[in-house]
């Protein structure tokens, strides 16, 4: 897959949805599982990666696996890439459901190891490259370069590191895609869904207080809200309690999501 972090930076992780942290940093490590796929266009096309650099910088070193719509059907080819350069294509199956894992590593001098494995079929893919690279960001995502993804239901990341610690605690960013969003980032795992509305953090209903008024009654203390004359309630009393609320008076009638 043919990354470009000029495309990316312009605009603002439109072809990313994950999590990217930035600082420098020397190793990146993530698992996820190849979802099942439709396409509904040949020109669709996607790919799960792990890598460090390409946000905030105009290299990036990455491994993962693309699925490519272009002969109707959805086919998976695993890869890497030491961007500026093309991507490198292994020959090794990949299918529907299988576990992945992907590391890349930087030596701090120019040197990079970067590994695929497929803990389902049980293969490894390793390689040594060079390239003179910032380091200045890791990485967790799927990518369309043009925001042209086929149908998935999700793809879940786990055991997300960076340098060895898990990545929700490295202040990452939640990037969006194509209609792909991610959830919550938790001890180094997250699922991107199509059309999720997760928050990134937090619940989507408010934490404290409640949505209707803590105190006091939406309808009126005293008096009756109908006319005292003619009213099909008796003149006498309420049909609505004179004091308190028929909502609760504190916490959330939503319970919390996460």
């Amino acid at each position: 897959m043919r990354f470009d972090p000029t495309a990316q930076q312009q605009s603002g992780g439109s072809n990313w949805a994950g999590y990217v942290t930035q600082g420098s940093f020397t190793k990146v490590t993530g698992s996820w599982t190849e979802p099942h796929v439709v396409c509904h266009s040949k020109n669709d096309m996607f790919a799960p990666w792990v890598g460090l650099d390409g946000w905030g910088s105009h290299t990036v070193e990455q491994a993962g696996v693309q699925t490519d719509c272009s002969s109707g059907s959805p086919v998976r080819t695993a890869w890497y890439e030491m961007y500026p350069a093309p991507p490198v294509y292994w020959q090794d199956p990949v299918s529907e459901g299988d576990s992945m894992t992907a590391s890349v590593t930087s030596d701090g001098a120019g040197g990079y190891s970067l590994a695929l494995t497929n803990n389902t079929k049980g293969w490894t893919e390793h390689v040594k490259k060079t390239l003179q690279a910032k380091n200045v960001s890791a990485e967790a995502v799927i990518e369309s370069p043009n925001q042209a993804y086929p149908e998935f239901d999700s793809v879940r990341f786990t055991q997300v590191t960076v340098d060895g610690g898990s990545m929700d605690a490295m202040a990452p960013q939640a990037l969006p895609s194509g209609g792909y969003t991610p959830g919550p980032l938790l001890n180094g795992s997250f699922t991107i869904q199509s059309g999720s509305s997760y928050p990134q953090s937090g619940n989507p209903y408010p934490q404290s207080g409640n949505p209707y008024p803590q105190s006091g009654n939406p309808y009126p203390q005293s008096g009756n809200p109908y006319p005292q004359s003619g009213n099909p309630y008796p003149q006498s009393g309420s049909p609505y309690p004179q004091s308190g609320s028929p909502y609760p008076q504190s916490g959330n009638l939503y319970a919390p999501r996460y």
